[in-house]
């Protein structure tokens, strides 16, 4: 495929950051790759490993690590957001601060903002001023990084309120083992995102319990009627979540080992608190932030979400995950269809 080399800033040096690095020195694109910790930005860039995130993974000399935010910015037109949702203001000020000419950013990340209930998307267009901001684009789908790393065939989809951009990002990151679609529906690709790690740590819950496959599908089923409900609710095409950042993250997010949202719920499931499951991670857990702001969009759009209040009062007011799970078996009876009809607006 012929396509025009570029330098692209890959702000977050992460499993997921550094997956996509990958990808792009593939492309055969310079990449520069930051991280506020100096002491990994030395293993990058004189042993090319990133071994805290990707143990097993050689970095090309292609990718270049950065401990400079105002360096890794010069001369840069796109960057790679890959750093997690509650640090993302903060990382966008410190790029405001630094930045003279347009960008094109490119988010990575799931998630909602709890209280100010705002779409990554938006967190981007209020903390950037317009004449710094070509483009925002979406970089969303069933895609972990391990299985990038190691070049497995992975598809997701490239969404942008202009379509020539999510095109170009497209053209970026796509080879023949990782596949780009673009999708126009900014809204669900990213409310697709973002709530289906509330539902992992759910099915989480129902395996550490040892529920079995059976209560897993059912909860992955009606976790989809779930999101879909809100996603329509608050303007997303309800046929994106059928799609590849719909039910495919979803089904990828509940049944891997991978998910850290899948894995953190199994944890609760088998007895641990909050607080223990989060020390015993050691990294971003996304759905638990997503879950607070979730419940309190649920709230504001008066939409019925049982499993997201369920489990936010599992994560924020220690009921019982067992208990948890009762209750919603135990719901009131109702139709199917009901939801069905949601589901395709």
């Amino acid at each position: 495929m012929d396509r025009k080399n570029e330098s692209v800033a890959v702000i977050g040096a992460g499993s997921w950051g550094t997956a996509l690095a990958l990808v792009l020195a593939d492309n055969g694109h310079e990449v520069r790759l930051w991280s506020h910790n100096e002491n990994q930005v030395e293993e990058v860039n004189r042993f090319h490993t990133n071994k805290k995130y990707l143990p097993e993974i050689s970095l090309p000399n292609s990718i270049t690590g950065y401990s400079s935010l105002k360096d890794a910015l010069t001369h840069i037109e796109i960057i790679i957001l890959a750093v997690p949702t509650k640090a993302i203001r903060e990382v966008l000020g410190k790029i405001r601060s630094l930045q003279k000419t347009p960008l094109t950013v490119v988010h990575v990340s799931k998630g909602v903002e709890p209280d100010t209930l705002l779409r990554i998307s938006e967190m981007i267009e209020e903390e950037l001023p317009i004449e710094m901001l070509k483009d925002v684009v979406v970089l969303s789908g069933p895609s972990h990084a391990e299985e990038v790393s190691l070049r497995h065939p992975t598809t997701v989809t490239s969404s942008s309120k202009n379509l020539k951009a999510a095109e170009k990002i497209q053209d970026l990151f796509i080879n023949h083992k990782f596949r780009v679609y673009t999708n126009p529906d900014v809204i669900g690709v990213e409310l697709g995102g973002a709530l289906k790690n509330i539902i992992a740590l759910a099915a989480g819950i129902t395996d550490g319990l040892g529920y079995g496959d059976n209560a897993k599908a059912a909860l992955m089923t009606r976790g989809l009627a779930e999101i879909a409900r809100r996603g329509t609710k608050m303007g997303a095409n309800p046929l994106t979540f059928s799609g590849l950042t719909g039910i495919g993250d979803l089904i990828v997010t509940c049944t891997s080992v991978h998910s850290r949202n899948w894995r953190a719920g199994n944890l609760l499931g088998k007895g641990q608190s909050l607080e223990e499951v989060l020390d015993n991670m050691g990294m971003v857990v996304e759905g638990v932030r997503t879950t607070k702001a979730a419940y309190q969009l649920a709230e504001k759009y008066e939409v019925n979400m049982p499993i997201t209040t369920v489990l936010y009062h599992v994560l924020f007011d220690g009921k019982n995950a067992k208990d948890a799970v009762d209750i919603l078996m135990a719901r009131g009876k109702t139709h199917e269809m009901e939801d069905l009809a949601d589901f395709l607006g």
